[in-house]
C-alpha cells in the first residue's frame, strides 16, 4: 500500500511528519527516526538509539581502580584514557 503525504521544509531543513504517517508508524513525541536513501527515494523508519560507552569493560575496571586511589586528577577524558592505556 502506498500512502502519499506532503509537507514543506523550513529554512532550517525541518519537516513535520504528517499525522497520518505518525499514526501508521506509531511515532510519539521524542521518538527517534532513521533515514535511508534508496534508488526509489527516502525511507523513514522508527528506531531506538542507545548510548555506547567510550570505554571497554577492561578500561572501566582500570578507571574504577584509579578512581579509588587518591592523588590522581585528570583534566580531560583524553588524558585519563591515555593514562589507562599506558598501564
Amino acid at each position: 500500500m502506498t500512502i502519499i503525504e506532503t509537507a514543506k521544509m523550513t529554512t532550517k531543513g525541518q519537516v513535520t511528519i504528517p499525522n497520518r504517517i505518525r499514526k501508521i508508524l506509531n511515532l510519539k513525541e521524542g521518538a527517534s527516526i532513521a533515514f535511508g536513501i534508496t534508488k526509489d527515494g527516502v525511507v523513514l523508519l522508527p528506531c531506538e538509539v542507545t548510548a555506547k560507552s567510550p570505554y571497554t569493560a577492561k578500561e572501566w575496571t582500570k578507571i574504577k581502580k584509579l578512581a579509588a586511589q587518591e592523588g590522581k586528577v585528570y583534566h580531560s577524558a583524553d588524558a585519563a584514557k591515555d593514562h589507562i592505556k599506558s598501564l
